[in-house]
């Protein structure tokens, strides 16, 4: 079983993963934040950096997913390898942030990649506005997204509702975090995996 979790910077992915993990003894695996050696630089000078930073996750995510399948193991997954491609890399290339001869470049990589991976069995997404996102960023307080701004968050969930609104490779969950607090609540979170419950029971 592959459950991933989607959703912008802030809405709480890390903590679902961890929880979520631990309730039904699957494997949790993180995005790789601390060892990245782009994402300082790239929160300072975003054009410079962009595709470097965007091929480091999308190596770092096709190696995840093809591990996944290969241990044969129940795995909970933070953030998709289909993020990367249909929300960060565009909305860098529209924001002028990225070349749109290294987006081609991205984006020709992506697909070949994903010809070679199979979808998470269930994708979780965690739907959040932006005052959600900015006081939940500042609540964990990492050095790299204090620079992080409003309009770009704004982009991001944009691309994320236009992403999930066609999402057709496998179940989906939307969770609304703005309406429920599973980081602090058991009784929000017990709602979330009566959710996941059903979804689960209608794979097999």
């Amino acid at each position: 079983m592959h459950i991933a979790i989607a959703g912008n910077i802030g809405s709480g992915k890390t903590t679902l993963t961890r929880l979520l993990g631990k309730h039904y003894k699957y494997e949790p695996h993180f995005e790789d934040v601390e060892n990245n050696p782009y994402l300082n630089d790239f929160y300072n000078e975003m054009q410079r950096w962009s595709f470097n930073l965007q091929v480091y996750f999308l190596n770092s995510r096709f190696r995840q997913v093809n591990n996944f399948r290969e241990s044969g193991k129940n795995v909970i997954q933070d953030r998709t390898i289909y993020e990367d491609a249909f929300i960060f890399a565009p909305n860098l290339h529209e924001m002028g942030l990225m070349t749109t001869r290294d987006f081609e470049n991205y984006i020709s990589l992506f697909q070949l990649m994903d010809s070679f991976i199979k979808p998470p069995d269930l994708l979780i997404y965690l739907k959040a506005s932006v005052p959600v996102l900015v006081n939940q960023i500042q609540q964990r307080g990492r050095d790299y997204e204090n620079s992080i701004r409003i309009d770009y968050l704004q982009k991001l969930n944009d691309r994320y509702e236009s992403w999930i609104s066609e999402y057709d490779k496998g179940k989906l969950l939307i969770i609304d975090v703005d309406n429920n607090s599973f980081h602090t609540e058991a009784e929000d979170l017990g709602q979330i995996i009566n959710s996941i419950d059903a979804e689960i029971n209608g794979l097999f």
